[in-house]
């Protein structure tokens, strides 16, 4: 509704009211008067009050007859009396001003009647109609968003009484606007058509209130907002229902989904570990299955790894695994051995140069081993050896990923991995100066650390048997480790790890005379240190261990024992509670000098 002008003053309220007539119920006709101005008249015509510039030129003042100030209003105020519909607008000339005049009957509760003449010039007129068509607009505009909002919106006055509902509130409620519009939510509770109103509480606070509700088997959750006046009065308040049944339902599908994806990874490791025990790796022993899960897992990772052993155990292969089961599979990995390389050539090998950088450099200058590597992985074994003056150069590269060749002074950017291995205490060189701090840090992102030989006995036996007829099958012919023999090797400390058991089974395979290798067909060194003592954690047994193999097993090192302990094989015999020709047949069985 639209103010009334400011000129509508106290007396002229009074006489309304005195005729029994809602000055509230004229709102629309002092707006078409708001440019120029409004006379009213009693029933007999008298002008009883005027005001505005149109009402001036007219003449129209208190006490002259309206019909004698502008004539041409005679027989519209003549109709509008008689109980005739509202007419057209008069149009009125006075000298060069053009007037419009509408004039309308005032019908007072008590049976009394005014005549109310609204003016206005062209321009005035066109303007408000202008600014109650935008507002009719912009109001239907705005009723067309609030129903086409799938959130539900409530609107109740300060008093809790309901104003209106939109469409999306009474399908998430079931129920019909009509039965809650004009409503007051105290009764509507009452009822039991709500278990509770967020309307209510925040009438009761005066603060923003926030409730969870159950409708119909749904989930609500509803917002109430207080709207104040200019005095801080409590005009409305906004209530906002959002359905959230849909989004807990996509939030467990979402859960559900991630924890199926987390079981097939787990999955997808499991195989790969079983697959990678099948052929090249095998690994029997905790620690070794643990450090092989590792390898796996940060291979789906594109982050440094810095891969820590003994010679020997197998760092090269860890590094093939992670770059086989990452997402550079089909991009190239370059190894280099950073203690095979000169000093004064690791440099120019790793980052490249460029033509004439120095005194016998390939005429168009040459690519390192980063570019070589680009798109894929760079495994740096022997990390150690690198020298002081490329450590800063690599350091740089993890940093952003950018070289720039010897004798070259423009950078390029590269997408390469970088894998780094050592067999030495990066920390400890650190401490001595021989190794970057910052370089080891950066290295140091990921460190996976690969079990000796002797600390994973379980898989001496299966990693002996698989080199034996892996070099069987390339030399054409067929070997097996007598029971003797085999608990020799699994005594032995494999000070070389990996490395030195295949070169073993190929010497073995190469050098024995029958198809059973027997304890004499090994090296001496290997039967001399067991023989002295030299021995490993007892071994567990495998699944292809027998009872028989097993009691051997552990009667041979008893012996050995025995014989550190006591010497000669008189106080063997007479510790173990056997006589002196036993000890001798069981020493000259198992080997033991």
């Amino acid at each position: 509704m639209l103010s009334r002008p400011a000129y509508i003053d106290q007396p002229l309220q009074a006489w309304l009211a005195g005729q029994g007539i809602d000055v509230g119920d004229l709102a629309d006709a002092f707006a078409l008067g708001a440019g120029g101005g409004y006379a009213i008249a009693d029933a007999g015509g008298v002008v009883r009050f005027a005001a505005g510039p149109a009402a001036e030129a007219l003449g129209l003042v208190p006490g002259r007859l309206l019909a004698e100030a502008a004539p041409e209003l005679a027989s519209e105020g003549a109709r509008a009396l008689a109980g005739g519909a509202p007419g057209d607008e008069v149009a009125l000339h006075r000298g060069e001003a053009s007037l419009l005049a509408r004039i309308s009957a005032l019908r007072g509760r008590g049976g009394g009647g005014a005549l109310l003449c609204a003016l206005s010039d062209g321009a005035s007129r066109e303007a408000v109609l202008r600014r109650m068509r935008t507002g009719e607009a912009l109001a239907v505009e705005r009723q067309a968003i609030i129903d086409s909002s799938s959130d539900g919106l409530w609107v109740c006055d300060g008093e809790a009484n309901v104003l209106c509902i939109n469409p999306a509130s009474a399908r998430l409620n079931s129920i019909d606007p009509t039965q809650v519009v004009g409503r007051n939510m105290r009764e509507l509770v009452e009822e039991g058509l709500f278990d509770r109103s967020v309307t209510l509480e925040v009438i009761r606070t005066g603060k923003p209130v926030h409730m969870l509700q159950s409708r119909g088997g749904r989930k609500l959750v509803v917002t109430g907002t207080p709207v104040r006046g200019e005095a801080g009065e409590l005009l409305r308040v906004v209530v906002n229902e959002r359905d959230i049944t849909e989004i807990e339902s996509l939030q467990r599908e979402l859960e559900e989904q991630e924890l199926l994806r987390a079981r097939i990874r787990d999955e997808m490791q499991e195989l790969q570990i079983e697959k990678l025990e099948s052929t090249r790796v095998v690994a029997r022993s905790p620690v070794m299955q643990r450090a092989l899960r590792q390898a796996v897992k940060v291979a789906t990772a594109d982050s440094t790894v810095l891969i820590l052993g003994e010679s020997g155990v197998g760092k090269g292969l860890f590094a093939d695994l992670i770059h086989k089961h990452s997402v550079r599979a089909q991009r190239p990995l370059v190894k280099v051995n950073c203690g095979a390389i000169p000093d004064s050539l690791v440099e120019a090998e790793l980052f490249g140069y460029e033509k004439g950088a120095f005194t016998g450099a390939q005429a168009r200058g040459k690519a390192g081993y980063f570019e070589l590597a680009e798109g894929g992985t760079l495994f740096l074994d022997e990390i150690a050896e690198l020298p002081l003056s490329s450590q800063v150069k690599l350091l740089r590269f993890l940093e952003d990923h950018r070289i720039t060749r010897v004798g070259g002074t423009a950078s390029r950017e590269l997408d390469v991995r970088v894998l780094a291995a050592t067999h030495r205490d990066l920390q400890e060189m650190v401490d001595r100066g021989l190794f970057r701090l910052d370089l080891f840090y950066r290295l140091n992102v990921i460190p996976l650390a690969v079990p000796p030989l002797r600390e994973r006995t379980e898989c001496i036996l299966p990693v002996l048997r698989h080199y034996i007829d892996l070099y069987g099958a390339r030399f054409g012919t067929r070997r097996r480790l007598s029971r003797a023999a085999a608990d020799v090797l699994l005594c032995y400390r494999w000070p070389g790890n990996v490395r030195e058991l295949m070169n073993l089974c190929e010497r073995l395979v190469v050098m024995s005379e029958t198809e059973v290798i027997d304890v004499g067909d090994l090296p001496p060194n290997v039967v001399t240190a067991t023989a002295a003592g030299e021995e490993a954690p007892a071994p567990a047994m495998d699944d292809e261990t027998t009872l028989q193999e097993a009691l051997e097993r552990t009667e041979r090192r008893v012996l050995l024992r025995a014989r550190q302990r006591h010497g000669s094989q008189t106080d063997m015999a007479r510790a173990l509670g056997v006589n002196q020709s036993t000890i001798a047949r069981k020493l000259k069985r198992y080997g033991i000098a």
